[in-house]
């Protein structure tokens, strides 16, 4: 059905009609789409948080399980929401899989005006869904939500950019704040106004039905790290309307980090994936700029062998394979393959 027309679903008709819901609010399906691996604690906490939910702020929610094998499986057979649907994969498919399975099937299945994704530790805070459907939609084709560690921080992770290459000046701004130089200011967090971006991460994005058609699904071949990235920058570069929403407000408990792995990549594979996806993003938005940036990036990755200890041989393979990947742009490497690779001999 091409976007914008409209059909009535579950007593719901779309935003093409003029049917609003008992609060009087413009009609606009919503489905959620969590992506899990072995993570249950997390999971419960996220799914009870979504299916507290009125009904008519969220239709459905997806729970793309990534073959986990800590209990998830039978605690989601266990539980009974109709508004639950659980897809669960034989092998473990990565993030990126696991958000093009999921958002495949809430597409596939539900139809949604929007979805929304995240991972099994994120959850929208409560109140966050009921702001989205007040919002004027009809100006964007995705929205990125502002994301908290529990404590209130904001979450740096997950803080939403412009493309950094985008023009001269928002270059130099780089070249002289870094970071901060493209990416949401803390100050944009306390405001009300949405702000246009180019890149966000796949915790509290929120994306139409046009945006979905527009970027398609994200590629699955990329595993994990980056997926996010090259997804929304692609979205944004093929003319999608993209704003950072304050007053979306998410929660994001990653608190597995520990500071003793600063630098170290464990398991090792996964140097190999953050390190070919970082370079297909720096292409995708670098354009002409990738290969003097190249010479830049290059020497400062292989500088990370110090961190690997008794492994620097393998962590330095890895790197050279992910650097002839990406610039030969494959992302169709088996898993297994990689952790071959890794492998200590």
């Amino acid at each position: 059905m091409p976007f914008g027309t409209a059909k009535r679903r579950n007593g719901y008709l779309d935003t093409s009609g003029n049917a609003s819901d008992s609060q009087g609010r413009p009609a606009s399906r919503l489905v959620a789409v969590v992506v899990t691996y072995n993570r249950l604690p997390q999971l419960k906490v996220t799914l009870s948080r979504l299916l507290h939910s009125a009904a008519e702020d969220l239709q459905a929610v997806i729970v793309f399980d990534n073959a986990s094998n800590d209990g998830s499986a039978a605690w989601l057979a266990s539980q009974h929401d109709p508004r639950l649907v659980v897809s669960r994969s034989e092998t473990n498919l990565g993030g990126a899989g696991g958000f093009a399975g999921g958002m495949a099937l809430a597409r596939d299945r539900f139809d949604p005006d929007w979805m929304v994704v995240m991972d099994d530790d994120a959850r929208p805070e409560p109140g966050a869904l009921s702001a989205f459907h007040t919002r004027d939609l009809s100006q964007w084709d995705a929205l990125a939500a502002a994301v908290y560690f529990p404590d209130g921080r904001i979450c740096e992770m997950n803080r939403p950019s412009r493309n950094p290459f985008s023009n001269g000046r928002a270059f130099w701004r780089t070249l002289l704040q870094g970071r901060d130089g493209f990416h949401v200011t803390p100050e944009a967090y306390e405001g009300t106004d949405s702000l246009n971006i180019d890149v966000t991460s796949f915790v509290g994005f929120f994306i139409s039905r046009k945006g979905l058609a527009l970027a398609g699904l994200p590629d699955p071949g990329l595993f994990l790290y980056g997926d996010d990235g090259l997804y929304t920058l692609g979205l944004s570069m093929k003319g999608g309307r993209i704003a950072f929403a304050p007053d979306l407000r998410f929660e994001h408990d990653c608190s597995t980090f520990a500071s003793s792995q600063r630098g170290r990549f464990h398991p090792l594979w996964k140097a190999y994936y953050y390190h070919r996806n970082l370079l297909l993003l720096y292409r995708m938005a670098a354009g002409w700029l990738f290969w003097p940036v190249l010479l830049v990036i290059v020497p400062k990755w292989l500088t990370k062998a110090r961190h690997h200890q008794g492994e620097r041989l393998l962590f330095l393979a890895l790197i050279g394979r992910a650097l002839r990947d990406g610039l030969l742009r494959r992302t169709n490497v088996a898993h297994k393959t990689i952790l071959a690779w890794a492998e200590k001999r």
